[in-house]
C-alpha cells in the first residue's frame, strides 16, 4: 500500500468529463418499484409451473411456497420440517453494445438464501450462502453486448450449508425466500476504482484507500471533499503506483463539522482516476462525515472525545405485506419515528439492513450497530469469513455506524472477530450481545434482560454496560413500561452506554395464505413499541418523553406558587439548549359538550431557550399573564435546532373543581323520591336513580329523553376487598336528596345525592390497607354497548403505575375497539385500560351519554377488561371487579422474562413497586345519565383549536 499525505493546498483537478459507474437495474428498486420475473417454486402453493413474480420481493408474500416461522423446531418438536422451496428465477435484458470492453458485475443486495446465478446458459459464480450481504459476480465475458441475455437464478429457501441455516434459519423471527433485494448491473471502464474505504475523524483528519483495478500504467489519482454546500474543502493528487491496488491518502481538513446524532453533518468525497493526458477515465463518490469512536474501558463510549449514552432500539426490516422487502417511504417513516421517539440509535437485528435505511442515519442522525446475523447459533469459519467482508465493504463508510455486532446471544463465532476490523479502515470495536452474564468483549457487557437491581450492579463494576436487548416489548409489557427507572439508572450510571429495546414493531406478517390476516406467530412476534404497520402503541409516548433530550420538570398541577419557573436539564450530549426554541400556550379546554376536542390557546409565548451547556441543569423563567389563573392550562413545547418538536408539557393552572363547575349545569325540575323495603328511587329533572337500599349499588338509571334505561348498575363495590352494610339514612332537602350507606371493610361510606338538574353526586371514603394494586370503586356496564370515549386528563395512550410518562393531560376521544395489544385486529389507542387525572369523562354508549367529574386531582378510570401480561395463573396485573372503575392507583406492568412472564413488576424499578395508600381517602363524582338540558345558548367559540403534536 502507498501512503500519500496532502495538506490543505492540494494539486488541482483535471479532467471534466468524468465517467461514473453505470448501474441498470435489472429489478426494480425497492417494495414499491418492482419488475415482473419469469418465476417457478418447487413446492408449497402454486408450485410446478412457469408464472410471474414481482422483483425484489419475499416469495411467500406473492402467494408461493409455505410460511415457517423460525421457532417452529421448538415449538413442533423433533418432527419439525421447515419449508425448503427451491425458486427458479428468469428474465431478459439488453446490454448497450458501448459497454463491450468493460468490466461488467451483476450484483444480488439480498437473496435468500443459496443462490446460484447463470448467465445464458453459464455459471456467473459459485453459488452464494447468505440472505442479508451484498454480492456480485464479474460477467463481462458471459455477455452478449447489443442485444438480448438471459439471466437464470435458483435460490434455495434453506442453506446446503448447515451454520448457514442455523445462523439465520433458526431464529425468533419469520423465515422468508426468494430475492428480496434489487439487482442490476455494474459498468466499468477496465480500468477503475472498485471501492473506497474511509476513516474520518473529527479532529480534521483524513484518511483513505482507493482499490484500482485494470491497467494502470501512467494514471494518477485526483480527488476533491466538498461540504453540504457544495463547497471544495480539499483537492489533491497523486501519481498511482502500479505495483500496489491499493491506494492510501492522508489528509488534514481544517474547520471540519463534526459529525454526532446531533449534527449529522456530511460531506461527499469524489475520487477520479485520470489517464496521463488528463483524462477522466471513471470516478466514485462517497458521503462520510468526520467523527471518532472510542471505547474507554471502565468509562464509556466516546464519540469525538463525548461520553454518549445510546437511547436505542432493536429493528427488523420488516413491513406486513411485503416482509423483508421495504420500499423507501417505510425506511423513511421508520427513522422519522426514531426520531420522534427522541432516540439517537438502532440496533440492527439480527443482520445488516438495506443500505438505504443506513444512507438515512447517516443524514438525519442516528448511532447504529450493525449486525453479523447469528441469532443463538453462529456461521463456520468458512461460511461466515466472505459474509464478514460482504457487510463491511458495503457498509464500512457510512459515518452512523459506531461498533460491529458478531452475532447474537451465543451466535458468536469469535474466530471472526479479527476480520471486522481487518476490512474496516476505522478500526470500530466490534461488541458480542448475549444473554448471558460474563460474555464481555472490547470493555462492552452487553448483558440481556437484567433486572433493576442487578443492572444497578452491574453498573458498579470496572466495565461498560450497555445492554442491547432490555426491556422486552411484549404484550404491552416492557418497553416504556419501567423504562423511566432504568433509564434515569443509566443516565447517572458513569459507566453505562445506553442501551437497546426490544423491539422496533411488532412483527405480524399478512399472510397470503389466509386472506391477510396478520399473523404474529402467537406472542413470539408481539415485541414492538409499535404496531407492524407503524401504529403508536402506549411505549411510543413514554419513550418520546424519557428519551427527551430536555428534561422538563413541569408539574401536572402548577402549585399555588406557581411563577411560571420551570426546572431543566439539557440531556442532549452536544447541543446548547440555546439552539432550541419554544413555545408556551395558556389555553382552555373543549367542553364535554363540543364536538371537537383539544385546546383553544388564550395567549401565547415564543422564543429561544436559555443558554444551559450539554448536561447542565437550570431554571427556565415563562413570562404569564397576569389573568393566567382564570385558564385551565398551561402548554410548553420545545423545538430542536431543526425545528421539530421534542415533547409537549402541560400542567394545569386551575383545580379540578373550578374547571368542572363551568358545565355542571342542565334545567332545574323537580325532586321525586320514593322508597320500599328494597329500593330507593330518587329523581331530579329528566334523571331518575334506582338504588338499592340492602347494598347502595345502583339497579337503573333512567333519563325521560331516552328510549330505555341505562344499564350502568353493580355498584359502587370497591374494586378489591370485602365489605358489608351497617345503615342507611336518608335525607331529603329543597336542593337535593341524599342517601347515606356506610359500612365495615374496605368501602365506609356511600352518599347518592341527586340534584333538581339531574346531576347525581357520589361522594364515597375508601380505606385500603396495605400494599395494593389498586384501590377504588367500580361499576358494571356492558361493553359491547359503548361507542366511544372523550375525557380530559391523560392520554391519548393507556396507563400503567410505570408507564405515565408521554400522556400529558389534554381532551382526547377514542372510538371503542377491542383491541389486545400487538395483537389482530389493531386499533391504537387501546379503548380499554387505565387513564389518569381524569377531571372528566363522557361515555358514548347505544343507550346514550354518561357523564362523570371530579372536583379532586389524581383519579384514574378503568374501562372495561383488558389483557395485560398472560401468565400460568391468568391475566397479570390484576384487573378491579367489574366492568368501569374509579382508583385512587393503578398497577404496574411487567415484561417478558426469558419464554415466561414475570408478575412481579417490582423488580424493574421503584414505579413497579405496590401503591401504599396511608389512611381513608375520599372522593367526589358527579354524574349525569343522558345529555343534560342546558338552557343557556351553545357558547361561540372565534378561537381555533391549536395543534396536537400527538
Amino acid at each position: 500500500m502507498r501512503s500519500i499525505f496532502i495538506g490543505l493546498l492540494t494539486l488541482s483537478m483535471l479532467g471534466t468529463h468524468a465517467q461514473e459507474t453505470d448501474i441498470r437495474y435489472l429489478s426494480g428498486t425497492d417494495a414499491a418499484n418492482t419488475v415482473s420475473w419469469d418465476f417457478k417454486i418447487s413446492e408449497g402453493r402454486r408450485a410446478g409451473a412457469w408464472t410471474k413474480i414481482a422483483v425484489p420481493s419475499c416469495w411467500e408474500q406473492q402467494g408461493f411456497g409455505a410460511y415457517n416461522y423460525g421457532r417452529d423446531y421448538k415449538t413442533d418438536g423433533k418432527n419439525s420440517r421447515f419449508a425448503d422451496e427451491k425458486g427458479s428465477y428468469r428474465h431478459k435484458f439488453q446490454v448497450p453494445a458501448a459497454w463491450k470492453g468493460r468490466t461488467i458485475e451483476i450484483v444480488f443486495e439480498g437473496s435468500m438464501t443459496d443462490t446460484e446465478v447463470r448467465i445464458n446458459g453459464k455459471s456467473a459464480g459459485p453459488v452464494h450462502r447468505g440472505a442479508f450481504y451484498r454480492f456480485r459476480h464479474d460477467v463481462s465475458s458471459l455477455l452478449k453486448y447489443g442485444s438480448e441475455n438471459l439471466l437464470e437464478v435458483e435460490v434455495s429457501k434453506m442453506s446446503a450449508d448447515p451454520s448457514v441455516n442455523n445462523a439465520e434459519r433458526l431464529a425468533d423471527y419469520w423465515i422468508f425466500g426468494g430475492i428480496f433485494r434489487p439487482v442490476w448491473l455494474e459498468a466499468k471502464p477496465r480500468a477503475h476504482i472498485a471501492s473506497l474505504a474511509v476513516d474520518a475523524r473529527h479532529d480534521g483528519r483524513l484518511n483513505f484507500t482507493a482499490d484500482l483495478r485494470g491497467p494502470l500504467k501512467g494514471m494518477r489519482m485526483v480527488w476533491d471533499l466538498t461540504d453540504r454546500n457544495g463547497k471544495v474543502v480539499l483537492k489533491g493528487a497523486a501519481s498511482v503506483c502500479i505495483t500496489d491496488s491499493l491506494q492510501r491518502v492522508d489528509a488534514l481538513v481544517n474547520d471540519i463539522r463534526a459529525w454526532t446524532a446531533e449534527t449529522p453533518e456530511l460531506y461527499r468525497l469524489r475520487v477520479s482516476l485520470q489517464d496521463a493526458a488528463g483524462k477522466t477515465i471513471h470516478r466514485t463518490q462517497e458521503r462520510i462525515g468526520f467523527r471518532t469512536i472510542e471505547v474507554r474501558r471502565g468509562q464509556g463510549v466516546f464519540v469525538n472525545g463525548v461520553q454518549v449514552k445510546f437511547k436505542g432500539v432493536n429493528r427488523h426490516c420488516f413491513w406486513p405485506e411485503t416482509a423483508r422487502t421495504l420500499s423507501r417511504e417505510q425506511q423513511e417513516m421508520d427513522v422519522r419515528l426514531l426520531k420522534e421517539m427522541n432516540m439517537n440509535a438502532v440496533r440492527c437485528s439480527h443482520y445488516p439492513p438495506d443500505k438505504y435505511f443506513l444512507e438515512l442515519c447517516d443524514s438525519a442522525g442516528i448511532y447504529v450497530i450493525n449486525e453479523l446475523a447469528g441469532w443463538q447459533k453462529a456461521y463456520s469459519t468458512m461460511a461466515g469469513s466472505p459474509l464478514v467482508k460482504e457487510m463491511i465493504l458495503r457498509d464500512r463508510n457510512h459515518p452512523s455506524i459506531v461498533l460491529w455486532a458478531n452475532g447474537n446471544e451465543g451466535g458468536t463465532n469469535k474466530s471472526l472477530d479479527p476480520l471486522f476490523t481487518h476490512w474496516d479502515l476505522q478500526r470500530r470495536p466490534v461488541i458480542h450481545p448475549h444473554h448471558r452474564p460474563g460474555n464481555d468483549f472490547n470493555g462492552i457487557d452487553c448483558n440481556h434482560y437484567e433486572d433493576f437491581n442487578s443492572t444497578r450492579k452491574i453498573l458498579q463494576d470496572s466495565l461498560i454496560y450497555m445492554p442491547t436487548e432490555f426491556l422486552h416489548a411484549q404484550d404491552d409489557g416492557g418497553g416504556g413500561a419501567a423504562l423511566q427507572d432504568f433509564w434515569e439508572l443509566h443516565w447517572s450510571a458513569p459507566r453505562s452506554a445506553g442501551g437497546f429495546i426490544w423491539a422496533f414493531v411488532d412483527e405480524a406478517v399478512a399472510r397470503t395464505d389466509m386472506n391477510g390476516f396478520l399473523d404474529a406467530n402467537g406472542l413470539n412476534g408481539n415485541d414492538g413499541i409499535l404496531g407492524p404497520h407503524r401504529e403508536k402503541e402506549g411505549s411510543y409516548y413514554a419513550m418520546r418523553e424519557i428519551f427527551s433530550p430536555v428534561k422538563v420538570s413541569l408539574p401536572t398541577h402548577a402549585p399555588a406558587d406557581f411563577k411560571g419557573d420551570v426546572p431543566l436539564e439539557n440531556r442532549f450530549h452536544f447541543t446548547n439548549l440555546s439552539s432550541c426554541r419554544y413555545r408556551f400556550e395558556i389555553v382552555d379546554w373543549t367542553g364535554p359538550y363540543e364536538r371537537m376536542t383539544g385546546a383553544r390557546a388564550v395567549s401565547s409565548l415564543e422564543g429561544v431557550m436559555p443558554d444551559m451547556a450539554p448536561g447542565s441543569k437550570g431554571m427556565f423563567s415563562l413570562s404569564l399573564p397576569a389573568d393566567f389563573r382564570n385558564h385551565d392550562a398551561g402548554m410548553l413545547t420545545i423545538f430542536d435546532p431543526k425545528g421539530h418538536p421534542i415533547g409537549t408539557w402541560t400542567t394545569l393552572l386551575r383545580p379540578n373543581g373550578e374547571i368542572v363547575k363551568g358545565f355542571l349545569r342542565g334545567r332545574n325540575d323537580s325532586l321525586r323520591l320514593s322508597v320500599t323495603d328494597s329500593t330507593i328511587n330518587m329523581g331530579g329533572g329528566e334523571v331518575s336513580l334506582l338504588i338499592d337500599r340492602r347494598t347502595g349499588y345502583l339497579i337503573r338509571a333512567t333519563n325521560k329523553s331516552n328510549d330505555f334505561p341505562i344499564s350502568f348498575t353493580g355498584g359502587p363495590l370497591p374494586a378489591k376487598g370485602n365489605h358489608r352494610l351497617k345503615d342507611v339514612q336518608i335525607i331529603r332537602k329543597d336542593s337535593s336528596i341524599s342517601a347515606i350507606f356506610r359500612y365495615e371493610g374496605e368501602l365506609e361510606e356511600v352518599i347518592w345525592s341527586i340534584r333538581p338538574d339531574g346531576w347525581a353526586t357520589l361522594d364515597y371514603t375508601i380505606n385500603p390497607i396495605g400494599p395494593q394494586p389498586f384501590a377504588g370503586i367500580s361499576f358494571r356496564y356492558p361493553n359491547n354497548y359503548m361507542l366511544g370515549a372523550k375525557w380530559l386528563g391523560k392520554g391519548p395512550a393507556r396507563q400503567w403505575k410505570n408507564r405515565m410518562a408521554g400522556t400529558p393531560v389534554g381532551v382526547w376521544q377514542n372510538l371503542y375497539n377491542n383491541t389486545q395489544t400487538g395483537y389482530s385486529p389493531i386499533q391504537y389507542p387501546e379503548f380499554k385500560g387505565h387513564f389518569g387525572e381524569i377531571v372528566w369523562m363522557e361515555l358514548n354508549t347505544v343507550e346514550g351519554k354518561i357523564y362523570i367529574a371530579t372536583p379532586q386531582a389524581g383519579m384514574f378510570v378503568r374501562l372495561f377488561d383488558f389483557n395485560g401480561l398472560t401468565t400460568n395463573g391468568g391475566v397479570y396485573p390484576p384487573l378491579p371487579v367489574g366492568d368501569i372503575s374509579f382508583l385512587e392507583g393503578i398497577p404496574p406492568i411487567g415484561t417478558k422474562l426469558a419464554m415466561g412472564v414475570t408478575s412481579n413488576a417490582a423488580v424493574y424499578g421503584p414505579m413497579g413497586e405496590p401503591n401504599r395508600f396511608n389512611g381513608p381517602l375520599r372522593r367526589t363524582l358527579y354524574i349525569h345519565f343522558g345529555m343534560p338540558r342546558i338552557t343557556d345558548k351553545a357558547e361561540r367559540h372565534d378561537r381555533p383549536l391549536i395543534d396536537n403534536v400527538f
